[in-house]
């Protein structure tokens, strides 16, 4: 019995390191620098409300104009703008977004990544089917494709993507809503930078454009560091000091 009791002991020992450090909250790198990545039917204007307060902290920020014409033009238009940083840089990404920084946030310059109502898909994951296994948000139903390329209807921008946002600033928003080519949504990633990167989410619970659970179940797989706000697909516009404490806890900026 005493053998039997030594071996349960030593193997406890063995399993506890393991079991604390997956308990462990990432540690941020302190980073000067932010490369903010807008999502689908949208361009850089939508982190306009954050910026501001990622600058009054001291930090460096940048917001990519994402092509949205493929993965790749929006992965390079991303690497380019990571490429002129000097040092440690977070991206943040919204929505269709996250795909663009799963692939790119493998830089070594790259020292954490934020994810706001975003994708996170991992390699060569077949990211339409994943989503399947949860219910569409009704913001689907209002996509209008032309010619190889998507918009969202007023009506459903203003009800289901921009909702908990002011009408005049939804208003502006749809305004400036970039065409986004309707095959990015199929491209698949080569890398999933969550897997080697401190990550951290922030649940939209009431998105109508991704299903909120869906975004708890890809925080849940990369271990994020998670905040769930009361907030539609929009939360960077309807709730930006809150996106931005997020951003500033990832680059190890103490919050405001």
């Amino acid at each position: 019995m005493t053998f039997w009791r030594s071996l349960f002991v030593a193997a406890s020992l063995l399993a506890a390191p393991v079991s604390l450090a997956h308990a462990q909250t990432p540690q941020s790198v302190k980073a000067k620098n932010v490369v903010l990545v807008h999502g689908a039917w949208a361009d850089g204007s939508s982190w306009s409300e954050v910026i501001p307060i990622l600058q009054a902290a001291g930090l460096n920020v940048t917001a990519v104009q994402n092509p949205l014409g493929s993965l790749a033009e929006s992965v390079e238009a991303t690497k380019r703008v990571l490429a002129e940083q000097d040092g440690p840089t977070v991206l943040a990404a919204h929505s269709w977004g996250g795909t663009v920084i799963s692939q790119v946030g493998t830089d070594p310059k790259v020292t954490g990544l934020v994810y706001v109502a975003a994708r996170a898909p991992d390699a060569n994951e077949d990211f339409i089917a994943l989503s399947k296994q949860f219910p569409a948000g009704p913001a689907r139903a209002g996509i209008v494709e032309r010619n190889g390329t998507t918009k969202l209807s007023e009506d459903a921008f203003l009800k289901y993507f921009a909702n908990g946002v002011a009408p005049e600033r939804a208003k502006e928003l749809y305004a400036v809503q970039w065409p986004t080519a309707a095959s990015i949504f199929a491209g698949r990633t080569t890398e999933a930078a969550w897997h080697t990167k401190p990550s951290w989410y922030a649940v939209s619970k009431n998105d109508g454009t991704i299903n909120p659970d869906f975004e708890r179940f890809l925080a849940k797989r990369m271990s994020a560091t998670t905040i769930e706000l009361d907030a539609g697909h929009l939360s960077l516009v309807s709730h930006p000091k809150e996106v931005a404490n997020l951003i500033l806890e990832a680059a190890g900026h103490p919050r405001s």
